[in-house]
């Protein structure tokens, strides 16, 4: 029942040899589990350059921290780390999806000018809620958002805690979720009325 699968073992000493800086041993694994590894990712985003990005991106990471990684179990590392990309990937599209919705239901006759004048007006609204926000939060919610920098990016160049990053992201979105909403709705409304 405990028996030893023999590719596991043959991967415990290549990912030794990884740790050392053995590029032959990297190129090995990432050889047999790259195909298993993007057909997973790809299964859960149906999306070929999404999956193809993510599944580089672990195994970047797994050669750049090649020192500090102890990786027992690589399908399971992968699968896990697959996951978490995936969960992140989808929780921002997510963030930036409610704003944005309810124009993918406006009828496509608009009166172009109209259209302008109120995606102008949206965009002025934007800014001006994100120049009511504190400072260090506009800050952040730039660089996240505007940026795409992580989290943790974020905390080392303005040398505050990740923790507190993620508050203050927190707080930045529920402002502008509430009164960017109400704006969009407004909007939307107006857009549709005069269709």
């Amino acid at each position: 029942m405990n028996q030893i699968d023999p590719n596991l073992t043959g991967d415990t000493i290549l990912l030794q040899q990884v740790g050392e800086g053995s590029k032959k041993s990297f190129n090995i694994l990432f050889e047999k589990y790259w195909e298993s590894a993007f057909s997973d990712t790809y299964k859960r985003l149906k999306n070929y350059d999404i999956a193809k990005d993510i599944v580089q991106e672990i195994f970047t990471h797994i050669w750049i921290n090649r020192e500090t990684l102890h990786i027992e179990n690589l399908p399971a590392y992968l699968n896990i780390a697959i996951r978490n990309k995936v969960i992140k990937f989808v929780a921002k599209q997510k963030l930036v999806h409610p704003f944005f919705t309810m124009l993918d239901n406006i009828p496509e006759k608009n009166d172009p000018p109209d259209a302008n004048l109120l995606w102008k007006e949206f965009f002025n609204s934007y800014e001006a809620l994100m120049e009511s926000l504190p400072p260090k939060r506009q800050v952040i919610f730039r660089l996240r958002h505007e940026e795409d920098l992580p989290t943790k990016v974020i905390s080392m160049q303005l040398g505050i805690t990740r923790k507190t990053v993620q508050n203050q992201l927190g707080k930045a979105i529920e402002t502008l979720k509430v009164s960017l909403l109400r704006i969009l709705t407004i909007s939307a409304g107006l857009l549709i009325s005069a269709s």
